[in-house]
């Protein structure tokens, strides 16, 4: 995984509440064994017209050349339904660094957080501030202060992460590479006399 640290992008606004895993991710693109290419299905139902790839429906803000951006700001509730961890592959191929919602589902948000896909859960007055910015308006995640900003109006939040899973996403680890991290301890410590 890349280290994220600092996330300073233009936003794609997803006002939907409830949206749900099979939404993010239809469950007939989960036949796929790796992680590459989840993207261009990402809200497949939601983006294109009789599930023919070539007529984007308009209106949907993932087909609006207005919006662009490595961050997605979603309504209340996003990833529930089942555990699929493909909903955090479609994110984060697409291009997502970030999704800013009010609530996530837990198991969702465990997924992104292993696939690099940061979940800032702000709170729901700051959500709908966003929601009423422009196309252009920039937002500022910062990882290590742990804050969320719309530097445009100088308004800003702090957001929660596990200190576990903060770690990781700073150093780019997954489980594995945090525990290789963590070998030359682990080797001095087996060196020690018992």
């Amino acid at each position: 995984m890349n280290p994220v640290k600092i996330i300073q992008s233009r936003f794609v606004p997803l006002p939907a509440e409830n949206v749900d895993t099979d939404q993010i991710i239809p469950a007939r693109f989960l036949k796929a064994t790796t992680r590459d290419g989840f993207g261009k299905n990402l809200f497949r139902d939601w983006r294109y017209e009789n599930n023919d790839d070539t007529k984007p429906k308009a209106g949907f803000p993932l087909n609006n050349p207005a919006y662009s951006g490595e961050i997605l700001v979603a309504g209340k509730n996003f990833g529930c339904g089942s555990s699929r961890e493909h909903a955090a592959w479609a994110l984060q191929d697409y291009g997502f660094k970030a999704v800013v919602s009010s609530f996530y589902a837990d198991i969702f948000r465990n997924n992104a957080l292993n696939n690099g896909v940061l979940p800032v859960q702000v709170s729901d007055a700051f959500l709908q501030e966003i929601f009423a910015q422009g196309a252009d308006t920039e937002l500022v995640i910062d990882l290590e202060a742990q804050t969320i900003s719309i530097p445009a109006t100088g308004k800003s939040e702090s957001f929660d992460i596990n200190s576990y899973k903060k770690t990781c996403l700073l150093n780019g680890y997954d489980d594995i590479d945090y525990l290789l991290s963590m070998l030359p301890e682990v080797e001095a410590f087996e060196k020690q006399p018992r």
